[in-house]
Order: structure tokens, then C-alpha cells, then sequence
């Protein structure tokens, strides 16, 4: 037992409502009032299911918090018990898991030693499909003390996945002295990643470092379609949230208009086309739909004017919307090269010149907007790696 697991010794030397907390502890300890939800992880390039991260639940208790839970468990020295246990109703369901799917496994670093986790570990033999994620709940003291625990894992088939990749420094520390073959993006960068070139670009970077290192990188917490887009077009393989599946009792399944969403997606084309570089825009049917768009969401720069068939029809800014003023856009098909749709943008007259082009598939639907700055760039990337 680590330091951290102090045992509490006597109830009654508690205060009534950590002696209640005790007692509720014992009881979730045995499994009682415990349920395990799982997840889906899914395949941004095939629009499949690849894996389920098991989360722990208390239906049979008044307070429903995971994170309650375990905070009250590690103050009152029950982690350990409380973490195996859910990690054991957890590992019950492994015999059952779909094919050629993997099972992310969530676990406090610090208890990684104690005799509860290792026990459980050795009791499954050969852990080939499992992902253990080491937890932000408290601060890892010392890597070196975790390097034993972790090489047993890894001897053993697990891969090793660490949490908030770009939450400052410490995540930063985590990525380099842990090495884990699944790196999670925290999920403050996901959220409004479509409507945030900066968050878009640290994306990006971490991308290039998961490709550096042998890892794999899984966006959690994407909570809207927009989001999984953009995420989806910056090439991160692995996405996790509510737009795609809430946790629930095994096995849970995707969503068929997101996955049909995703697998449209990975037609294969050209890296030089529009359609590797198109974002997503919100969409309205009428302009006094766009108008109140506006007024809703004061930072969102653009509204893309929809006729009854998804055809798009204007892009109109928060002033065009205002006074009621529809100009045609320029609609382009996702296939267009980027060197020919940067050549039509640049002949538009000057005042709508570096206006997004209005993006469109071979059935003439609006598919999502491309920024002038993005076809620059991907030209420039293009010649670049051509010389």
C-alpha cells in the first residue's frame, strides 16, 4: 500500500458525513451500486468503431459524480480498492468485446503499485488489447517510480495511453518521460477547434509529434459535428464524445448519419484538393435565420445562405445578414484543385476577392467553406515538398 493510501481506521472517529462516505465506500469496494459504461472510439478515416474506453458509474448511491467518488476515495484511503474494483467489473466484460476492438482502461499512476492494480493485472495473463491511461486525479511525483510498474504492462501486451496532451506543461512532461503509444488531446483544445485557428494549429503540432514518437492520437470530448470535421480534416485518427456515442452498457454503436459523415470522407483524391481542406460553416435557409444566427453567437464570422436542396447560394457576413444584401458566392466543387480554385478566387471582383469560396459535392450540396489563407498555404506546402 502506498503512502497515499493511509487506512481509516475507526468510523466512529469521523465526522457524520465522512463516516456516511466510509460506509457508502465499503460498499461500492465490494461492487455493490457500480456500473461500467463504455464509450466508442472511433476511426475518423473509415467511420468505424475501433475501441471502447470503460468509464465507472454509481447508480446505487445518492451522489452520481465519478470524479466525487474517487476524490473522496483517496481522501479517506480507499482508492486503491475502489480503482481495482471497477477496474476488475470492467475486465469481466473483456471476453465479450467486438472484434478487432481495443479497451481503454482508466487508472490513478500513483496506484500502479499497489498490491490491489498488480494483483489484477496478474490475474488476466497476457493484457494484448488493452490501453491502460494513466489519470490526471493527482500529480505523478516521481517517472522513475512508475517505470517498473509500466514495463510490466507493456511486457505483459498493454499499451499506454497519458491524458490532456496540451494542458501546459505538466502534459507536456507527461508525453515525453511516459513515451505512451495513445496520446489523448484535451479536450479544452477540441472544444470550438472550428471556430479557433490557434487551438487548429497546436493540433496540429501535437499531430506532428504523435507521428514522431510511434503514437496514436485520440481527440475526447467532441461534442458537435463541427468539431469532428475540422478534427477529422486535420488527420487525427481517433475521436471520442457525444456527437458520436454516449457511454452505455456494452456495446454501444455509432450513430449512422455521423458514420456515414466520417466514411464520405476517406474517398481517396489528390492531396491538392479542395476537399483536404474545407471547414465547416453554419447554414441557414433564410436570411432572418442567419440574422438571428448573428445575434446568437456574436463571434461567428460567417452564415452561409442554403437554398431547399442544401445548394448553397451567398456567404453573408453579420452586416449583409443585417440589411438583408444577398450577392452570389463562389461555389466550387470539393475535387478542384487548389491552384485552380486560387486562381477563379483571385479574378472574383476586389470587395468580395478574400471571401471563403462556398465548397460544394458532385451533387451541387454545400459540403463546407474554404478560406483564401488555407489554399495559400496548401499551395505553398505543395511547392514546398515538390522542391
Amino acid at each position: 500500500m502506498t503512502s497515499g493510501e493511509g487506512a481509516v481506521s475507526q468510523a466512529d472517529t469521523l465526522g457524520p458525513a465522512e463516516a456516511r462516505w466510509l460506509s457508502d465506500l465499503e460498499i461500492a469496494c465490494r461492487g455493490d451500486g457500480l456500473e461500467i459504461v463504455f464509450q466508442p472510439i472511433v476511426d475518423t478515416a473509415r467511420g468505424t468503431i475501433v475501441g471502447y474506453e470503460s468509464l465507472c458509474r454509481f447508480p446505487g448511491f445518492v451522489e452520481k459524480n465519478p470524479e466525487v467518488w474517487f476524490a473522496t476515495a483517496r481522501r479517506l484511503g480507499k482508492s486503491a480498492r475502489l480503482e481495482a474494483m471497477a477496474l476488475r467489473l470492467a475486465l469481466d466484460m473483456r471476453p465479450l468485446l467486438p472484434p478487432n476492438c481495443f479497451l481503454t482502461l482508466n487508472v490513478s499512476p500513483e496506484l500502479l503499485a499497489t498490491q490491489e492494480i498488480r494483483s489484477l493485472w496478474g490475474e488476466q495473463g497476457n493484457l494484448g488489447g488493452l490501453i491502460i491511461e494513466l489519470t490526471e486525479q493527482s500529480r505523478i511525483e516521481s517517472y522513475v517510480d512508475l517505470e517498473p510498474d509500466l514495463d510490466r504492462l507493456r511486457s505483459a501486451g498493454a499499451l499506454i495511453a497519458v491524458d490532456d496532451a496540451g494542458a501546459g506543461y505538466a502534459g507536456l512532461r507527461h508525453l515525453l518521460a511516459l513515451k505512451p503509444a495513445l496520446i489523448k488531446i484535451d479536450r479544452e483544445l477540441v472544444q470550438g477547434v472550428d471556430r479557433d485557428e490557434a487551438k487548429r494549429a497546436l493540433i496540429r503540432m501535437l499531430g506532428m509529434f504523435a507521428s514522431q514518437v510511434d503514437a496514436w492520437l485520440l481527440a475526447e470530448g467532441v461534442e458537435t459535428v463541427e468539431e469532428l470535421d475540422v478534427l477529422a480534416s486535420l488527420g487525427i485518427p481517433l475521436v471520442q464524445g457525444y456527437v458520436l456515442a454516449r457511454p452505455a452498457p456494452a456495446w454501444a454503436s455509432l450513430d449512422v448519419d455521423v458514420a456515414h459523415r466520417l466514411a464520405s470522407r476517406s474517398i481517396s483524391s489528390p492531396k491538392n484538393t479542395l476537399r483536404n481542406i474545407i471547414e465547416p460553416a453554419k447554414a441557414e435557409l433564410t436570411v432572418t435565420a442567419a440574422l438571428s444566427a448573428f445575434q446568437a453567437h456574436p463571434s461567428l464570422e460567417h452564415v452561409v445562405l442554403l437554398e431547399e436542396h442544401n445548394r448553397p447560394v451567398a456567404l453573408l457576413g453579420a452586416t449583409e445578414a443585417r440589411l438583408g444584401v444577398v450577392s452570389p458566392g463562389m461555389r466550387v466543387n470539393l475535387d478542384t484543385p487548389v491552384s485552380q480554385a486560387l486562381q477563379r478566387a483571385i479574378t472574383r471582383p476586389e470587395s468580395g476577392r478574400f471571401q471563403p469560396l462556398l465548397v460544394t459535392d458532385n451533387a451541387g450540396r454545400f459540403v463546407g467553406i474554404a478560406r483564401l489563407e488555407r489554399l495559400i498555404t496548401a499551395l505553398s506546402d505543395q511547392f514546398s515538398a515538390e522542391n
